[in-house]
């Protein structure tokens, strides 16, 4: 069974009820064929002389057709949404190494920080194990995000699974994402491409909070 995280953005949500949307029409599906296929396996009706059935074949085409344009519509509208950009209010450069992240505030001052996992044997009690970080990215929520990714060695891919954002950092090439967090709190991802030996160490931890806490943060950082 497919369980997915709480959404943490509207383009989550869109995701998550296109997904309901799409599991509900295959379960139709399903049901209707098997329902057919039980018929046909255990009723005792033939007809020797039936050599057509245009009517049967007409809706056995139409029907299917209908129900694609009933998935394709929404999913391409979703499509367009994904990769629309909007005013972004803060922009942010991640960057991906062997193996952890840097982050780099450009509207700030240009200051930059990295992000490593924190080792098992140095980690609070209360923190998350092999996701934590010790330096997480921080983002004012309700503001609109835009991300540029890039990678120093390898190729990383900066994965979110609440924000449904999944982009390759790609080294010699930029690439950006936007989103928008319609909440506060702490949210964990992981690098979602096979970038070498230390792949599953080298995690994603992003923190939202509200604009005039992260304008506290900003000046902070800048003074240090």
């Amino acid at each position: 069974m497919l369980l997915l995280q709480d959404s943490a953005s509207p383009l989550m949500e869109q995701l998550t009820f296109f997904h309901n949307h799409a599991l509900m029409i295959l379960l139709m599906i399903t049901v209707l064929v098997g329902y057919m296929m039980s018929t046909l396996f255990f009723n005792k009706y033939n007809n020797r002389f039936l050599l057509e059935g245009q009517t049967i074949e007409i809706i056995w085409t139409i029907l299917p057709a209908i129900t694609l344009i009933f998935i394709a519509l929404p999913s391409l509208r979703l499509l367009y949404l994904l990769d629309e950009v909007n005013n972004p209010l803060v922009s942010i450069k991640a960057i991906g190494h062997q193996w952890y992240w840097s982050y780099e505030y450009g509207d700030f001052k240009n200051f930059e920080f990295d992000s490593y996992m924190i080792p098992s044997v140095a980690m609070p009690i209360e923190n998350f194990r092999l996701l934590d970080v010790d330096n997480r990215m921080i983002i004012p929520y309700n503001s609109q995000i835009r991300l540029m990714v890039t990678a120093a060695d390898v190729i990383h891919s900066w994965t979110v699974p609440a924000l449904s954002v999944k982009i390759d950092a790609t080294p010699g090439r930029l690439n950006q994402i936007s989103f928008l967090m319609n909440r506060t709190g702490l949210f964990f991802g992981q690098c979602s491409e096979i970038c070498g030996a230390n792949h599953s160490f080298m995690p994603i931890a992003l923190e939202s909070i509200p604009p005039s806490i992260f304008t506290k943060w900003i000046s902070k950082m800048n003074s240090l």
